[in-house]
């Protein structure tokens, strides 16, 4: 077999390990390394590359965001944020209909804008918002689907760990890409608002009623959600004023979350040890899949596999619009089946050659922002 064939073969080979449950760090990282030493006929060639190709992904300066976005998730849940989040919404959209799933959605945008990870938005909405959905009778497959929906809303409003990753896949500026998810995902947000008034009104049953609340005690609520608001200015604010780099502000919003939680007496000695091994833990499987998307991603390279489908691509002549109504179809099927993170490394290194030498009137670098957006927003669906 050719290089090629063999580039191509691993596609199946990479889906089997998936659907038999193999880590998909670890069924990138496999199926890299069998097909480096296939390719290269030595397995001292693709050991030699592992050493490398590890020293050369994890020195990444931009990669340490990564932890402390998911310090200041754990940082930001012991402070209280998101139970301030969601009294507040709830407060002012409580009364209506479907009111309480209304100030979910709310509450995980707020939430999302200092946490970067949807998984960590949805598991600290659901312990916060659940119980209430429950208490004023909203259906229990109507209030989990609220909340998974709710959830995604970490990582498109910004900051968000998957655009850090694809900023470094395709060698983009950070900021700009933050800037760019900062509507959409609020459009998002009011989508799910209106998707959930509609369903309350077809579905009477679903969603039960909770008591108007004084406005006095509407914004007596609204006291305790200052500290998001100062997060969020600090941080996004900070990296769009020139104050600090993407990196430095993940590190001062790491802090900030920090003395918020410390002075709002959720974080102790026990609590802070908790919180570093929660972060580190998720860390390491976010890394694990970097490591195992760079194994395999330097694999396909050598293999010419990316290049080969650019080419074939325009040499065919296809619409660009049919080329990437494609893609995203593809990421709305497969992302069923996969996360979004693995998502990214595993398809971003084959179909941005792909993407970028298409014409779309557009300018490379606005391509390239364009489409991670549209790729973080479907997959997220999916």
């Amino acid at each position: 077999m050719s290089a090629l064939e063999i580039g191509i073969a691993s596609f199946p080979a990479l889906m089997v390990l998936i659907f038999l449950r193999v880590p998909i760090g670890l069924a990138m990282f496999l199926v890299g390394l069998v097909g480096l030493i296939l390719v290269t006929g030595n397995t001292n060639i693709a050991f030699a590359r592992l050493k490398n190709e590890t020293y050369t992904t994890f020195s990444s300066y931009s990669l340490s965001i990564i932890p402390m976005f998911l310090l200041m998730g754990q940082f930001a849940s012991l402070g209280g944020m998101s139970s301030a989040l969601f009294k507040a919404a709830e407060g002012f959209l409580g009364h209506r209909k479907g009111g309480v799933a209304m100030a979910a959605i709310g509450a995980c945008a707020g939430f999302g804008a200092i946490c970067g990870s949807s998984l960590a938005t949805a598991a600290t909405m659901g312990r916060v918002a659940l119980p209430e959905l429950k208490q004023y009778g909203y259906a229990g497959g109507f209030s989990t689907a609220t909340l998974a929906a709710g959830g995604t809303l970490g990582i498109l409003i910004p900051p968000s760990v998957v655009l850090v990753i694809y900023a470094i896949l395709t060698e983009q500026n950070i900021a700009k890409l933050f800037l760019a998810a900062f509507i959409p995902g609020l459009l998002a947000a009011l989508g799910y608002v209106i998707a959930v008034s509609i369903y309350v009104r077809l579905n009477p049953g679903s969603a039960g009623t909770r008591p108007v609340v004084p406005y006095r005690e509407r914004f007596m609520l609204l006291k305790d959600v200052w500290p998001v608001l100062v997060v969020f200015a600090l941080v996004v604010g900070g990296i769009y004023l020139g104050w600090f780099t993407p990196t430095e502000a993940a590190a001062v919003g790491a802090f900030g979350t920090g003395l918020i939680a410390y002075l709002n007496k959720g974080l102790t000695w026990n609590t802070l040890i908790d919180s570093f091994l929660v972060a580190g833990k998720s860390t390491g499987m976010v890394f694990f899949i970097i490591l195992g998307a760079a194994f395999y991603n330097g694999f396909l390279a050598l293999t010419q596999v990316p290049q080969e489908l650019s080419n074939f691509v325009v040499s065919q002549g296809f619409s660009p619009w049919l080329v990437l109504s494609l893609i995203l179809v593809f990421y709305l099927v497969f992302g069923c089946l996969m996360d979004s993170v693995s998502m990214i490394l595993l398809t971003i290194p084959i179909f941005f050659p792909v993407i970028s030498v298409l014409d779309f009137g557009m300018s490379a670098e606005h391509v390239a922002i364009w489409f991670g957006i549209l790729v973080l927003i479907v997959v997220e669906v999916a």
